[in-house]
C-alpha cells in the first residue's frame, strides 16, 4: 500500500473556499469487477459479463448528461469510474447521485464501479494548475488504459466523452481503447436501438432550447435565487426558514405551503406551516423541493382558501372567500431539488413555436395538478397527442415563465388501463422490473415433482411446532402472501399459551445478497386495486416463505405463557422453529366460526375430507382456540384502551372484479372482531420484539414511532363535534380517545364513524426510526399508547420486518455462528434506510388510493353512464365550503365536493319533494351550516351531518386523471339500503360486544378452561342455546338489542 496526499477545495460554512490536504491511499488488489478477470482480483459483489463485444467506460459529462440512456438495459458491459461518480455527487446533487448508485445495485444492469483513484496503477495525480475537468477526463482514460491492459488486451474499452479535443488527442493513442463522442457511439454500435437515439436527440435539444433563451432573453420572470453560502448563513441566523414545498393540489397555481423541519426553526415563533401564495412568491420551486423561505411582513399575509375548486389552472382569484391570516413568506432559495420523472400529455390543438425545421418548442402538462407545465422540443408532438408520455427537467431559469424539460419514452394511450397503471407507478416512482436472473438464482428450487423440503440440519437447530401445536392462519379470502400463523393452548400447568409464528424470510433471503438488494430498493409489496407487486420473487413470497396450509414451514415464534384468568404475562421466549399450519382460514369464514354458525366449516378445505367424528373434534379445537383468541384480544385491547389507544376509522373499498377481470362491484370494507382478534396478537408480538431489539441494541435498532398530532390539524374535528353538542378533548391521546367514545349520535351511527375519520385525518404518520437518532422518550407510538413499536410480523412484504428479524436472531441467538451481527447496519446506515422505506410506504399508500380511485371512476363510468338515472346513494355532510359542501358516501367508500353555487352564479334550489335544481340567487356559509337562497322560492340550510341524495359523477380529463364529483339531487336522505343497514350493524358489535362481556369475562375465562376440547354428543342434542358457549348466548340477547334500537331508531 502507498501513501499519498490529495488536495481538496473545500467550501467552507461562510462559503469562503478551503484548501484541505488528506491521505490518500494506494494498492494494488482493487477488484476489476469483471467476469473476464484472469488475474487475482478478488470476486465480491456483482460482476460484469465477460460475453459482451466490448466495455464501454463513460466519461464524467456523458454520466452527468446522459445517465438515462446509460440506464438501457441494452446498453451492457458499462464501467462507471470513481472519477465520473464523484464528478455527479459533488455537481449534480444527492438525487442523481443516488440514481447512479441504484443503477450499479441493480442486479438487473451489467454494469460496475472501479475505483480507478484508490488503484496504484490507475491512479492519475492532478498536475499543478490543471482545470479539474481536464483532468478527470484524462484520469477516466487513464483508468480505460489500465482496464485494457489488465485483461490482456482479450476486450476492447471504448470511452465516451463531449470533449471533441480529448476525442483528438487520445483517439488513437492506445490501441485497443478507443475514444468517441457519445453520439457515435450510439450511431455505430446501436443504429437500431430507436429509444435510445430519441432520448438523446430530445436532451442535446433542451440543452440547446436553455442555452439560446439564456443568452436572447435578458427579462428575468422570477427573482433570482440567494447563493447557497447565503441561505445557509441565513437559516441559522433566523432570517430564513428551511422547509419541504407542498403544492395545494387542489390549488395548484395560487397555494402552496412549506412544512418546517430543521433544528434553526425551533427558535422561531412559528407553530403553522407558512403560506406561499401565487406562483411568483414559489420562485420556481417545484413540489416536493426543500426550500428556503423569506416571511412577508404580517400586513401581507394571505389565509387559506375556503372555496371549494376544480383544480383551475388559470389563476383566478377574483371572488375568493379567505380565512384567518397566516405566516406567508416567498422562496428565496432551493436547497434540494427532488426532481424526478414526470407523467405528462401533449396538448390535442398545437400551441407551440416552431423552432427549427422540424422541432415545435410544446408546452406539456403533468399528469399531477402540483407541477406546472413542462416546455420540450420534440419532432413527434402530433404523434403523440393520444399518448402518456414521461419526460424530465432538465432546468428552470429565471428568465423562463416554465421548467425545460426533454421526453423520456412513452407510457400507454390515455385510458388504456395498463396505461394508466403505468402512469400511477411512474408519478409514484415505483419500478417493478421482473427479478433478474441473478436474484432468481438464489431461489430454492421447488418444483411440483420435487417440493421443498426442511433440511435435516434445521431440524436440529430448530425447535419443532409441528406435533404440539394447533397452528393456524387467518387472512383475506385469496391471500397467498401469508406471513403469520398463531396458537393457543392450555399448558399441563394450567396457564395458557400464546404463541406468534411468523415466516422466517431471513433463512433464504442473505444479508446484502442480489435478493436482499432488490428487496431493500422495494421496500414494501405494492397493492393496487386489481395486483400487487411483490417485495420478494412468488417462489417465497406465495410459496417457500407463505404460511400455507398443511405444509412444514421455517417460523420465527414469540411465545407467551400467560395466567388463565387474567391473562398476565409471565415469560416470553423467541425461536427460530418449524410448523406446520392446520388451517388456512379467511376472516369471514373465522368470524362465522366465532359466532357458532358451524356451517362456515364447509369452506375449509382442511376439514372436508376428514369422516364425521374425526371432523366435529377438529372443528371443536378450532372454535374453542379461536374464541380464546378473541377473548384473550379483548383483554389486550381493553388494556391498551385504558393506556389512551386510539380506535381510528379510515375508508377502505375493495374493488370486486368478475372472472374476466371486469369491475363488478365496490365494497366498502366491513369490520369485524377476527379483524381486531388478529391486529390485536400482531401488535402484541410487535411490541414485545421492539423491547428485545432494543434492549440488545440501543443504538441501533429498527423501531417505528408516531408522534403526537400538531393541535392545529384538530380544528376541523372540533368545529365539526361542537356542531353536533360533543366536546373534543386533544390534549393527549387518552383524552381524544375518551371523548371519542362518548360523541355518539344514537339516531346516527356515522356521526361517530365520520367524527374518528376525520380524528385520523389529523394524525401524524408513523414513520420507522433508528434508536441512536433520537432519544426514548420520543420512541413511543401515539395511536397504539405503547412506548416502544416496531414491524415484525410481515417480512414477505415489508422489508423493515426482515432487518428487525436480524436483529432480533443477533439478540437472541446463543452463539452466532452464521455472523448474523457482522451484517447489522450501524446507526448511520439505518437513518438512511428507514427514511427510504418511510419514503417508499408513502409511495405505496398513494399508488393504492390513486388506483382504487381509478376503478372507482372505471366502475361509474361503465355501471352509470351519464345518460341514466342511476348512480345515486346516501350522503352525509362532514364540512362546509364557501361555494358547496364535502359529502362522505358510506355505500362507496367515498368522500367528495358537491357544489352549491355554479360560475355562473345559479345556487342549489329544493322543491317541496326534496328535488333539487339550480336558480339564480346567493349562498352564505356559517362554521356548521351554508344557506341558499334562490332569488325565486324558499331558502334551504344544509348543516354538518346533513344527510342528503347525491348522484355520482365521473368528470373526465385528457391530461389528468379521472375524477369522481357527487351531485346533491336531493336535499333529504336517500333510502338506506340492506347492505348499509348491516354495516351499521358491524359497527355497533365490537362496542356492545366489550361493554356486555365485561360482567362476564371472569365467569368465561373459567367456563372456557373447565371445558373440555370436545364438545360432547348429550350436551349437542340438549343445549337451549344454538351457539356453543355463554359467549354466543350473549350474542344472540345483544342482537335482539340491535334489532329494538333500530326499530326505534327508525320510528
Amino acid at each position: 500500500m502507498l501513501r499519498t496526499e490529495k488536495v481538496l477545495q473545500l467550501r467552507g460554512s461562510q462559503g469562503r473556499s478551503v484548501r484541505v490536504v488528506r491521505e490518500h491511499y494506494l494498492r494494488p488488489d482493487v477488484p476489476c469487477g469483471s467476469a473476464l478477470c484472469r488475474s487475482a482480483c478478488p470476486r465480491v459483489g456483482k460482476l460484469l459479463s465477460d460475453d459482451v463485444t466490448h466495455y464501454i467506460v463513460p466519461d464524467w459529462k456523458v454520466v452527468q448528461d446522459y445517465l438515462e440512456i446509460l440506464e438501457f438495459p441494452e446498453l451492457r458491459g458499462i464501467v462507471f469510474m470513481q472519477t465520473a461518480c464523484q464528478a455527479v455527487q459533488h455537481q449534480r446533487g444527492r438525487r442523481q447521485y443516488n440514481k447512479l448508485r441504484n443503477l450499479l445495485k441493480d442486479a438487473r444492469h451489467d454494469c460496475v464501479m472501479f475505483f480507478n483513484e484508490f488503484h496504484l496503477l490507475s491512479y492519475l495525480p492532478r498536475d499543478r494548475g490543471e482545470p479539474l475537468e481536464k483532468w478527470q477526463t484524462r484520469s477516466i482514460y487513464n483508468a480505460s488504459v489500465w482496464y485494457y491492459n489488465h485483461f490482456l488486451g482479450h476486450m476492447p474499452i471504448v470511452m465516451v466523452t463531449e470533449d471533441e479535443e480529448s476525442i483528438q488527442l487520445l483517439g488513437s493513442e492506445t490501441e485497443g481503447v478507443f475514444v468517441i463522442s457519445f453520439k457515435n457511439y450510439l450511431d455505430n454500435f446501436w443504429p437500431d436501438l430507436k429509444a435510445a437515439h430519441e432520448l438523446f436527440d430530445s436532451i442535446v435539444q433542451s440543452r440547446r432550447e436553455r442555452e439560446s433563451e439564456s443568452q436572447e432573453n435578458n427579462g428575468k420572470e422570477y427573482a433570482e435565487h440567494v447563493a447557497v453560502e447565503a441561505l445557509e448563513a441565513g437559516i441559522k441566523s433566523g432570517r430564513y426558514i428551511q422547509g419541504v414545498l407542498n403544492v395545494n393540489k387542489h390549488r395548484a397555481q395560487v397555494e402552496a405551503f412549506v412544512r418546517l423541519q430543521g433544528a434553526s426553526n425551533k427558535e422561531t415563533d412559528l407553530k403553522t406551516d407558512v403560506l406561499i401564495y401565487g406562483t411568483k412568491a414559489r420562485n420556481r420551486a417545484i413540489h416536493g423541493d426543500v426550500v428556503a423561505v423569506e416571511l412577508l411582513p404580517k400586513n401581507e399575509w394571505k389565509g387559506r382558501t375556503a372555496a371549494l375548486c376544480e383544480n383551475e389552472m388559470e389563476d383566478k382569484t377574483s371572488g375568493e372567500v379567505h380565512c384567518e391570516p397566516m405566516p406567508t413568506g416567498k422562496v428565496v432559495g432551493i436547497i434540494q431539488k427532488n426532481w424526478r420523472d414526470y407523467v405528462v400529455t401533449f396538448p390535442s390543438q398545437e400551441e407551440s413555436q416552431s423552432h427549427g425545421k422540424n422541432v415545435q418548442k410544446i408546452l406539456v402538462t403533468p399528469w399531477d395538478y402540483r407541477i406546472p407545465k413542462i416546455r420540450i422540443s420534440t419532432q413527434q408532438a402530433e404523434a403523440l397527442q393520444d399518448f402518456r408520455v414521461i419526460v424530465r427537467i432538465g432546468s428552470w431559469e429565471s428568465t423562463s415563465l416554465y421548467p425545460n424539460g426533454h421526453f423520456v419514452r412513452v407510457l400507454g394511450r390515455i385510458g388504456d388501463l395498463e396505461g394508466e397503471i403505468q402512469t400511477i407507478l411512474v408519478e409514484n416512482s415505483i419500478s417493478v422490473s421482473p427479478f433478474s436472473e441473478a436474484q432468481m438464482c438464489e431461489m430454492p428450487v421447488v418444483v411440483p415433482e420435487k417440493p421443498w423440503k426442511v433440511a435435516p440440519e434445521e431440524e436440529q437447530k430448530r425447535i419443532d411446532l409441528r406435533d404440539t401445536h394447533l397452528v393456524f392462519s387467518i387472512d383475506p379470502k385469496g391471500c397467498e402472501d401469508v406471513d403469520d400463523a398463531l396458537s393457543v393452548r392450555l399448558l399441563p400447568g394450567g396457564n395458557l399459551e400464546l404463541g406468534v409464528h411468523i415466516a422466517d424470510v431471513t433463512q433464504f433471503v442473505a444479508a446484502n445478497s442480489y435478493t436482499d438488494i432488490e428487496a431493500r430498493a422495494r421496500a414494501t409489496t405494492y397493492y393496487l386495486a386489481d395486483r400487487r407487486y411483490d417485495m420478494l420473487p412468488a417462489v417465497l413470497s406465495a410459496n417457500v416463505c407463505s404460511l400455507l396450509g398443511n405444509v412444514d414451514r421455517y417460523a420465527v415464534s414469540v411465545i407467551w405463557e400467560l395466567d388463565p384468568t387474567s391473562y398476565d404475562i409471565k415469560k416470553v421466549r423467541y425461536d427460530r422453529t418449524i410448523i406446520r399450519s392446520s388451517y388456512k382460514l379467511f376472516y369471514e369464514a373465522a368470524q362465522a366460526l366465532l359466532e357458532g354458525d358451524l356451517s362456515a366449516a364447509d369452506e375449509i378445505p382442511e376439514l372436508k375430507e376428514l369422516g364425521e367424528k374425526a371432523r366435529k373434534q377438529k372443528l371443536s379445537e378450532l372454535v374453542w382456540a379461536i374464541r380464546k383468541l378473541t377473548d384473550l384480544a379483548r383483554h389486550l385491547r381493553a388494556k391498551r384502551d385504558s393506556c389512551g389507544a386510539l380506535e381510528l376509522e379510515g375508508v377502505e373499498v375493495r374493488v370486486q372484479l368478475d372472472d374476466k377481470k371486469n369491475i363488478d362491484d365496490l365494497i366498502p370494507r366491513q369490520p369485524l372482531e377476527v379483524h381486531e382478534t388478529i391486529a390485536e396478537c400482531m401488535i402484541l408480538a410487535n411490541h414485545w420484539v421492539a423491547k428485545k431489539i432494543q434492549e440488545a441494541f440501543p443504538h441501533q435498532a429498527l423501531l417505528r414511532q408516531h408522534p403526537p398530532p400538531r393541535q392545529e390539524f384538530f380544528s376541523e374535528l372540533l368545529e365539526c363535534a361542537k356542531a353536533k353538542g360533543f366536546s373534543i378533548d386533544t390534549r393527549s391521546n387518552k383524552a381524544l380517545a375518551d371523548s371519542l367514545d362518548k360523541a355518539v349520535d344514537p339516531s346516527d351511527p356515522l356521526v361517530n364513524k365520520l367524527l374518528r375519520s376525520m380524528a385520523t385525518q389529523a394524525m401524524s404518520n408513523a414513520l420507522y426510526f433508528s434508536t441512536g437518532s433520537c432519544p426514548e422518550e420520543e420512541f413511543s407510538h401515539y395511536g397504539l399508547a405503547l412506548d416502544k413499536y416496531t414491524h415484525f410480523t410481515s417480512p414477505i412484504r415489508r422489508y423493515a420486518d426482515i432487518i428487525v428479524h436480524r436483529l432480533l436472531l443477533a439478540a437472541t441467538l446463543k452463539e452466532d455462528k452464521g455472523g448474523t451481527r457482522e451484517h447489522l447496519l450501524a446507526n448511520k446506515e439505518l437513518v438512511e434506510l428507514c427514511r427510504h422505506i418511510n419514503s417508499r410506504n408513502k409511495a405505496a399508500q398513494h399508488a393504492q388510493k390513486q388506483s382504487t380511485e381509478l376503478f372507482q371512476c372505471m366502475y361509474f363510468k361503465d355501471k352509470y353512464p351519464e345518460r341514466e338515472e342511476h348512480g345515486r346513494a346516501d350522503g352525509i355532510i362532514y364540512s362546509i365550503r364557501a361555494n358547496g359542501v364535502l359529502v362522505f358516501v358510506p355505500r362507496y367508500g367515498i368522500k367528495g365536493a358537491a357544489y352549491m353555487k355554479t360560475k355562473e352564479g345559479q345556487v342549489l334550489s329544493c322543491q317541496s319533494d326534496g328535488t333539487c335544481e339550480w336558480k339564480p340567487g346567493s349562498l352564505q356559509r356559517f362554521p356548521s351550516r351554508i344557506i341558499s337562497t334562490p332569488t325565486v322560492g324558499e331558502a334551504v340550510t344544509l348543516s354538518l351531518f346533513d344527510h342528503v341524495t347525491v348522484k355520482v359523477c365521473v368528470q373526465s380529463s385528457r391530461c389528468h386523471a379521472d375524477r369522481i364529483r357527487l351531485q346533491i339531487i336531493n336535499c333529504k336522505p336517500f333510502k338506506t339500503s340492506e347492505i348499509e343497514l348491516s354495516q351499521d350493524s358491524h359497527v355497533s358489535r365490537a362496542d356492545l360486544v366489550r361493554e356486555v362481556t365485561k360482567t362476564v369475562e371472569e365467569a368465561q375465562h373459567a367456563h372456557d378452561t373447565a371445558r373440555t376440547m370436545k364438545i360432547e354428543e348429550g350436551y349437542e342434542e340438549y343445549r337451549q342455546t344454538q351457539g356453543l358457549s355463554l359467549y354466543q348466548l350473549l350474542e344472540e340477547i345483544k342482537d335482539l338489542a340491535l334489532l329494538d334500537i333500530s326499530v326505534d331508531s327508525r320510528a
